[in-house]
């Protein structure tokens, strides 16, 4: 489950964005003032910080400011009532990776926040081919084959697959899972991830019910074991 700290002073904001974000999944703070947002944002750890412009003791643009100096790479999505475009520049210039303006709508705060979970947690596009057990999987050509025997893989599928082989050992959460292999898809949920990652069990482990390379960490996700121990 990503971390998504708010920053907020309007309660109104605050409490519709993190109860449209909960409900998405996501484990969510929200704080009204700056300077303790700041704190919260440096001790406790995030994915993602949701960062208004105007917020008192210390505004947006001088809490982005300071977590760049210390070297937080956290994504930063700030949000602001002003429309010019240099409150914009400035932003992005202090190290914010995305804006929107307000008044904003639901979807398109999920939307962005999807967007910059998924390129904080990037597939390495560099990977055609994996082997494991008796697998062999050619990704450039879309073939996977079992013990010699050809495999039939959804499109879907094909990019589950290649996101958990992606990340060896790495348990990913099913947020994650669905932010990379689903985007912006709106009619998904996290049992979606459960379903899929079932059919892949079936077409490549020997034995499904006890899988021995795409394993489940309970209570989070999935990680995939190529040596299968």
């Amino acid at each position: 489950m990503s971390k998504i700290l708010i920053l907020e002073d309007e309660k109104s904001i605050l409490m519709a964005l993190q109860d449209d974000l909960e409900m998405e999944g996501y484990a969510v703070t929200g704080e009204t003032d700056g300077a303790r947002g700041l704190e919260r944002a440096r001790e406790d750890g995030y994915d993602l910080i949701i960062l208004d412009i105007m917020l008192p003791s210390l505004d947006g643009f001088e809490i982005c400011k300071q977590l760049r100096a210390a070297g937080d790479t956290t994504p930063i999505l700030m949000l602001t009532a002003k429309s010019q475009e240099v409150d914009k520049v400035l932003g992005l210039e202090l190290g914010a990776d995305d804006y929107v303006t307000k008044p904003f709508s639901p979807r398109e705060v999920l939307a962005r926040v999807k967007a910059l979970l998924r390129r904080a947690n990037p597939v390495d596009p560099s990977l055609d081919r994996i082997a494991f057990g008796d697998v062999e999987v050619d990704f450039k050509g879309y073939e996977v084959t079992k013990a010699g025997e050809l495999v039939e893989l959804t499109a879907r599928e094909f990019s589950l697959l290649r996101l958990l082989v992606s990340h060896p050992d790495e348990v990913l959460r099913r947020d994650v899972i669905l932010n990379e292999v689903w985007g912006d898809d709106w009619d998904v949920f996290p049992r979606t991830v459960d379903t899929h990652v079932a059919h892949l069990r079936k077409k490549l482990e020997d034995d499904p019910a006890d899988p021995k390379h795409i394993i489940n960490v309970r209570g989070v996700g999935y990680k995939f074991m190529a040596d299968g121990s």
